[in-house]
């Protein structure tokens, strides 16, 4: 837990309890304490005297209004849906975030890497070798997922100043419920976030979804890094329109069946159809066709079922990209998977097997910098594009400040 004073007052506490009455009283107790950690009556002082003029106006009042003012200026609020409007008294220093997306997000705003997210397996940190002078050591990060669902006791032992993260998630994948949510922001401190990395959950129908610079832009503001996010903005943009002069014309790209298969050896996949979420950002701006939007196939997301060799043969796909692949490099996902594509009776049949066009498919969760290393690298794959279409010099200068 928080390391507290002789006061009893932690940063937790300023954290947790935001703006208004509450931080005030909290902040005036802690200027109120003696240098020993006693507390002086409110009637006089040691010698009998009284502190207070016959205005009731003294210096410790003066140094509580002090206070009090000092907190109105450093605090501040950001809204997000479904969480409404949160409060923060000052920059949360320690977080905790759901997965790679919002990670990659606070490592582009200089953040220290968060203390867990849900699976650090699917935060694939080595996308920073891109970038020089950026790293992250995955290891270092607490997994949060394990047997069905996300511990709560977790929480308390990384004790971070702010979760990153849609509470509806948890209640509706992990097996929380709201007093559990409640308890959480009460004890330990705000949760602020929204499932963006997919759009397809029913349970996310009723509040909107964020672009991933919505979003980005959002966690920006908690963590007071408005210049930050707009030096990403413009390589982003630059990026944009860079990716617009090397997209083919429509006739010219081709179409892509995007699978979930992990191992060596996949014999069974989890498909799915290419829509507005974050987790398609790259697919979506290099324009590439979506081979299963108009089979009979069904999206992972709302059947659950797989998909074999027979299936994929009936759409035939002019390429085929596999999630769950991301640990490998391009030439041990050749070595393995597509040799052993290669070697199968069935899949040997794909047109895309055929002609070796069976490629990683990219992260489930991306952030600001992965998205431009992971469109970089499916430009190249699927275009044939020899240069760098952006400056990773730059990209680490507004990491580290420089910018």
């Amino acid at each position: 837990m928080a390391n507290r004073g002789d006061n009893g007052i932690s940063r937790r506490d300023v954290l947790q309890y935001g703006t208004g009455i509450t931080t005030a009283g909290l902040l005036a107790g802690c200027l109120g304490g003696g240098s020993d950690g006693s507390t002086e009556s409110a009637a006089g002082s040691a010698d009998g005297e009284s502190t207070t003029g016959p205005s009731g106006t003294g210096s410790e009042t003066s140094e509580s209004t002090e206070a009090d003012s000092t907190a109105e200026s450093t605090s501040y609020s950001v809204e997000i849906e479904p969480v409404g409007e949160v409060s923060f008294a000052e920059v949360p220093e320690t977080w905790v975030a759901n997965n790679g997306s919002w990670a990659d997000m606070g490592i582009a705003l200089g953040q220290e890497p968060p203390k867990g997210v849900w699976l650090p397996s699917r935060y694939h940190t080595h996308y920073y070798d891109r970038i020089p002078g950026v790293s992250v050591e995955g290891d270092a990060i607490e997994q949060l997922w394990g047997d069905g669902g996300v511990g709560k006791e977790q929480f308390y032992e990384l004790d971070a100043d702010v979760h990153v993260f849609d509470p509806n998630f948890l209640r509706n994948r992990g097996e929380w419920s709201q007093d559990d949510i409640d308890r959480l922001e009460t004890q330990l401190g705000p949760i602020f976030g929204n499932s963006i990395f997919s759009r397809t959950y029913a349970w996310h129908d009723d509040y909107r979804y964020y672009t991933l610079y919505e979003a980005f832009e959002k966690l920006a503001e908690v963590f007071q890094e408005r210049e930050r996010f707009e030096a990403f903005e413009a390589v982003h943009d630059d990026f944009q329109s860079t990716l617009t002069s090397i997209v083919p014309a429509r006739g010219e790209r081709p179409s892509a069946a995007v699978v979930w298969g992990g191992g060596d050896e996949p014999e069974s996949f989890y498909p799915y159809v290419q829509s507005e979420g974050t987790s398609f950002k790259h697919l979506n701006d290099l324009e590439v066709g979506d081979a299963l939007a108009e089979t009979d196939v069904k999206d992972f997301h709302s059947s659950r079922g797989a998909i074999d060799y027979e299936t994929l043969l009936d759409v035939d796909p002019e390429v085929l990209l596999v999630r769950g692949q991301e640990a490998k490099t391009a030439e041990e996902f050749r070595d393995t998977v597509l040799a052993f594509m290669e070697s199968h009776d069935v899949a040997s049949e794909l047109t895309a097997v055929g002609n070796g066009d069976v490629y990683r498919a990219g992260p489930l969760y991306q952030g600001p910098i992965t998205n431009l290393v992971v469109t970089e690298r499916l430009a190249r794959t699927l275009y044939d594009v020899d240069e760098e279409l952006f400056d990773g010099e730059r990209v680490a200068e507004i990491v580290n400040g420089d910018a």
